[in-house]
């Protein structure tokens, strides 16, 4: 499986959406966006931080992050199930 990115900043936020991931024990790549301005690519002025690039999706914010380990401990637990058959 593929991991998922979080983009950070130096927020609390941002600082709340890695502990959360670590708890849930969900593997992620973490790219601070200050990242993105000393790229070529110049700021990133629609995303905001945290906010977690998935296979199945783009999560923004705390609640967004907070989503996305709802969605992957329910695929989790369906995986295991389905584990038996």
């Amino acid at each position: 499986m593929r991991k998922a990115v979080l983009l950070v900043d130096d927020s609390a936020e941002s600082s709340s959406a890695k502990d959360l991931l670590k708890a849930s024990k969900l593997e992620y790549v973490e790219y601070h966006i200050k990242k993105f301005e000393e790229s070529c690519c110049g700021e990133l002025p629609t995303t905001r931080a945290p906010s977690i690039f998935a296979p199945d999706g783009v999560y923004k914010g705390i609640d967004g992050i907070k989503r996305y380990v709802d969605v992957m401990k329910d695929y989790k637990e369906t995986e295991s199930q389905s584990a038996y058959w």
